[in-house]
């Protein structure tokens, strides 16, 4: 296990270091939809995924479909799915645009 560098006290978490093979593109555009639909991050984006799973919205794709993409929501998979959250937070996280401030004079 790994402590993610630069969260604040609200962000950290631990991210597990997972052995197997890379998640599909698939389950990876799963994760980001979840992300962009919420701006959550985990382990609220798990609440995202599951509720996105059980009404199809993604792709029509529910907890069935999802697992042949190699989305499992079951407790053996956790350290998997958080993995896959993390790298998708940091991926959407250093391409957003940064924010300029401007200080008026006044």
């Amino acid at each position: 296990m790994i402590i993610r560098e630069g969260a604040t006290a609200h962000e950290a978490f631990v991210v597990p270091v997972v052995d197997g093979p890379p998640p599909t593109q698939e389950a990876l555009d799963f994760v980001r939809f979840c992300y962009r639909r919420s701006g959550v991050i985990w382990p609220e984006l798990y609440d995202e995924m599951c509720a996105t799973a059980a009404r199809g919205a993604y792709r029509g794709l529910d907890y069935e479909a999802l697992a042949t993409f190699g989305i499992s929501f079951a407790l053996t998979e956790m350290p998997r799915l958080a993995a896959m959250a993390h790298k998708i937070v940091a991926e959407e996280r250093a391409t957003r645009a940064p924010v300029i401030r401007v200080a008026l004079a006044g």
